[in-house]
């Protein structure tokens, strides 16, 4: 079954602002988001933690947040003065552990465009 459900892409103004949600099955460790722009490499986004603990892409630093909700199993990128550059697909992605070893469910993407 899908694991990961996201939304909230779509096509803003430099400056602009989006709020990405993304819908675990259940709860995950940790969880985040990768971006692929046209030509590039996925790259990180930013990561949380399932205590709090956050990382993000020195280019986004100051402009977008990342939270969750563990009770919704629900993680949010709060993306503020989007630039051109953001321009990409957003991958939602977590992971958990079984006794196995390392589990990472990757979402659908879903397309931000930064365009005047």
């Amino acid at each position: 079954q899908v694991q990961l459900v996201e939304s909230g892409g779509g096509l803003v103004q430099p400056g602009g602002s989006l709020r990405l949600s993304c819908v675990a099955a259940r709860s995950m460790n940790v969880m985040g988001w990768y971006r692929q722009a046209p030509g590039k490499q996925r790259e990180l986004v930013a990561t949380i933690a399932g205590g709090g603990s956050m990382n993000y892409e020195n280019s986004v630093k100051g402009r977008f947040t990342i939270s969750r909700d563990n009770a919704k199993n629900t993680v949010y990128l709060q993306m503020n003065g989007l630039q051109v550059e953001d321009t990409a697909v957003y991958y939602c992605y977590a992971q958990t552990y079984n006794r196995y070893g390392t589990l990472t469910y990757w979402g659908q993407g879903t397309q931000v465009t930064v365009s005047s």
